[in-house]
């Protein structure tokens, strides 16, 4: 018997060559750029909970919230357990299959003889499969499994590094409306207050009523801005609830921005940046299982040899005492004509390998282009931080001559009018432009890979 099996091992080698080559596409290798297009200084290591170096402690306990009670976090672990127990499913057909069978029977008959006969009999037996995997297309699926589950991990951990500067922007963003909500009732509070003056000046004669009616105007304007600022600061509290795993309801934060810091600049270089998305890390296994896929299925065209064992004992009522069963045996099976059926799969693996190939490439091009674009982005809105700080506080001089000129006689209602629309346009530009900087610094962090890195923990 052992003869028999090393002679069907030894025939089933010599079909080695029975693999179809199967045509890929060549997809250009990208190289890192020695610099980004913008050069912020250096900077500082990222850390892994970077959302702390805001310095608010509200902010900081919404992230973790989100990061632990987030749904798309939990459906994506939930893809990183199913991805394992693939790779355990890849893993068991390499081993022996072992099963335990038990036939019984009472039964009478009638014998050659004409004799009815009756016969109680048992039938227990142990029966192993193996298929030995000659040419290496169970390896091959197993490499493919564990790549996939390695993708699905950093798949998890890119979601966990989006849930995190999704809430944290949302957060900023809710900050800032309630910065623009507070300045949009003090405005309306203060044109109140300058209406009723008005209305008493033209009740004794001292103005023309058509200031009043421009005062009026002018606090309607300030007030119609109240209700739409506390329906956008009601939903962006939803938002930041269902990040964070809750039922829509009010957030507990802190009173403005001024409250937050502006964090250091995060570390970017061109050449680690790769080592540091997650997103880039679950294409490259997506490319190594694609590839282990493909070569599985160009091994389907090559011979297979299972080998086959069974045990056991008969036990009859006809028989003096227990017999034993055994048996080997090993089966080799090759493909002769199958219409098709492996050609098309082997094409089809080859056509995946090379969506991931491309996909791969998208990724990385997309990851230089989102930090070029989050750097000019932190660049820029600073900029106009700076310019709009200057010409709120210009607006802010203006608007007070504007009132002693008013007061004194020497200028109409209409020039501080004027004044005062122009301070609450640039003071609500303002807060939205300092909100839109510390996001740029949040997609900032994100776009670096949020001091993310590879933690291989993979069986060996």
């Amino acid at each position: 018997m052992r003869h028999a099996v090393f002679t069907i091992a030894g025939l089933a080698m010599l079909a080695g060559c029975a693999g179809p080559a199967v045509q890929t596409a060549q997809v250009p290798p990208v190289t890192s750029p020695v610099s980004f297009r913008v050069d912020l200084g250096p900077g500082v290591p990222v850390d892994g909970e970077w959302w702390r170096s805001f310095g608010d402690p509200q902010m900081a306990a919404l992230v973790e919230e989100a990061l632990e009670r987030n749904a798309d976090i939990g459906i994506a672990a939930a893809r990183v357990r199913e991805a394992r127990a693939q790779q355990d499913v890849a893993r068991a057909a390499m081993l022996p299959n072992l099963d335990a069978a038990i036939a019984a029977a009472d039964s009478r008959s009638i014998s050659p003889f004409g004799q009815p006969v009756e016969q109680r009999a048992a039938q227990p037996q142990v029966q192993a499969a193996w298929e030995v995997d000659l040419f290496g297309r169970l390896s091959d699926q197993i490499s493919a499994a564990r790549s996939g589950w390695l993708a699905s991990q950093a798949a998890r951990d890119a979601v966990r590094l989006s849930v995190a500067s999704a809430t944290a922007t949302a957060y900023v963003t809710l900050l800032a409306l309630d910065d623009r909500l507070a300045l949009a009732q003090r405005t309306a509070q203060t044109r109140k207050g300058s209406r009723d003056l008005i209305a008493r000046r033209v009740k004794v004669g001292y103005s023309p009523k058509l200031e009043l009616e421009q005062a009026e105007v002018d606090y309607q304007a300030a007030l119609l801005l109240v209700p739409a600022l506390e329906q956008a600061r009601a939903r962006q509290e939803n938002v930041l609830s269902v990040l964070a795993g809750r039922v829509p309801g009010p957030v507990t934060r802190s009173e403005g921005l001024a409250m937050l810091v502006k964090p250091p600049l995060p570390e970017a270089l061109p050449s680690e940046l790769l080592r540091r998305r997650p997103d880039v890390a679950q294409a490259e296994f997506q490319l190594a299982a694609t590839d282990s896929n493909l070569a599985a299925a160009r091994k389907r065209f090559l011979p297979s040899l299972r080998l086959s064992a069974n045990a056991g004992v008969a036990v009859s009522t006809l028989l003096s005492g227990p017999v034993g069963l055994w048996s080997l045996g090993g089966s080799v099976l090759a493909p002769l004509f199958e219409g098709g059926r492996l050609r098309a799969g082997a094409e089809a693996a080859g056509a995946q390998r090379d969506v991931a190939a491309f996909g791969y490439r998208k990724t990385v091009l997309t990851a230089f282009r989102e930090v070029n674009d989050a750097l000019a982005s932190v660049d820029g809105l600073d900029r106009q931080v700076q310019i709009q700080v200057t010409q709120r506080n210009a607006l802010a001089e203006a608007n007070r001559l504007a009132g002693n000129r008013y007061r004194e006689g020497y200028s109409p209602l209409l020039e501080q009018l004027d004044t005062q629309r122009g301070l609450l346009s640039a003071e609500l530009s303002l807060i939205q432009t300092r909100a839109d900087a510390l996001n740029a610094r949040i997609n900032l962090f994100q776009v670096l890979g949020g001091g993310w890195s590879a933690q291989n923990d993979a069986d060996p």
